[in-house]
């Protein structure tokens, strides 16, 4: 029998961004969900929040957050994100930012600089969760 926890559920969330592509938002899988890259956009405008590097890092953690939840998961499951920003040299004011969502056991994170971001973003921010798996049988059975 094939394990249910390994099918793809496919979240979305009225309270977060709409997808700006074929993609989407967050996938749950095998007791993972993977929170695509969050942008610092204001859900009920659909444009980058004004403000700087700190406003939006905010607002993308907030969108992160949103998705999370969306897909029954929390910030304190997050395990691994991936921040990608316009300007290296933001890197500290998008860590203040991190850290006051992120302030007890830290997930792991990379951090890089691109070359530019949809709608002219400052920043970015994509996530792994583990919230384990809820199948019945065959993973709670071994």
């Amino acid at each position: 029998m094939a394990c249910s926890c390994s099918e793809k559920q496919l979240f979305h969330s009225d309270k977060a961004p709409k997808a700006i592509g074929p993609y989407t938002p967050a996938v749950k899988a095998g007791g993972l969900v993977f929170i695509s890259g969050q942008l610092g956009i204001v859900p009920e405008t659909g444009s980058i929040i004004e403000g700087g590097i700190e406003t939006e890092t905010r607002q993308a953690l907030v969108n992160l957050k949103t998705m999370l939840e969306a897909a029954g998961a929390s910030l304190e499951q997050v395990t691994k994100t991936t921040v990608f920003l316009r300007d290296i040299n933001e890197f500290q004011k998008m860590n203040g930012i991190y850290g006051e969502f992120f302030h007890a056991n830290p997930p792991a994170r990379s951090a890089f600089q691109v070359g530019a971001l949809p709608k002219g973003g400052a920043v970015e921010i994509e996530a792994i969760a583990v919230v384990g798996c809820d199948c019945e049988g065959c993973c709670k059975d071994q």
